[in-house]
């Protein structure tokens, strides 16, 4: 049975997976998901690419709808079934193995695939997350804001009253 921070690790795996699927990080991030399993192994490695774009045109096909009864059963139902996934591998792997492995996973999950979790297209984008804009020491900063001027503001008028 694995340790309690190993079976958060591979559901944290299963959900990574799942979030990535469809998105533009997807190919490099099932590649990285790929080789992870494959450890070197070029068989396991394809049975886990046809795995990952199992599950991605899974989800693909439900249209992904927040308020879709079916669209949730089949995210929750792949999490699941990669969190197994990654479950197994790391329980037949020896103490010294699993914790070079465990990781890796977590510099995988951790990683610009599935951290950031943003999306650009047409002009506009979705960030999952916290967005930070900074401008200073007299610079500036913008975001889709249309015109950007930089000076001094106008000092205030009189006081009105």
């Amino acid at each position: 049975m694995l340790a309690e921070a190993l079976a958060a690790l591979a559901a944290a795996g299963g959900a990574a997976v799942v979030e990535a699927a469809g998105t533009s990080a997807w190919q490099g991030f099932q590649q990285a998901v790929a080789r992870w399993f494959a450890a070197g192994d070029e068989e396991r490695e394809h049975v886990t690419l046809e795995r990952l774009d199992s599950s991605a045109n899974a989800l693909a096909a439900t249209g992904g709808a927040a308020d879709d009864g079916e669209a949730e059963h089949v995210r929750i139902a792949q999490q699941a079934m990669w969190q197994a996934r990654f479950e197994v591998a790391l329980e037949n792997l020896s103490a010294p193995d699993r914790a070079v492995a465990a990781e890796a996973l977590r510099a995988l999950i951790a990683g610009p695939a599935v951290s950031g979790r943003a999306s650009a297209s047409g002009g506009a984008a979705a960030v999952g997350g916290n967005v930070i804009i900074r401008a200073d020491h007299g610079s500036a900063a913008a975001w889709h804001m249309g015109t950007v001027t930089q000076g001094s503001p106008r000092p205030p008028g009189p006081p009105q009253g």
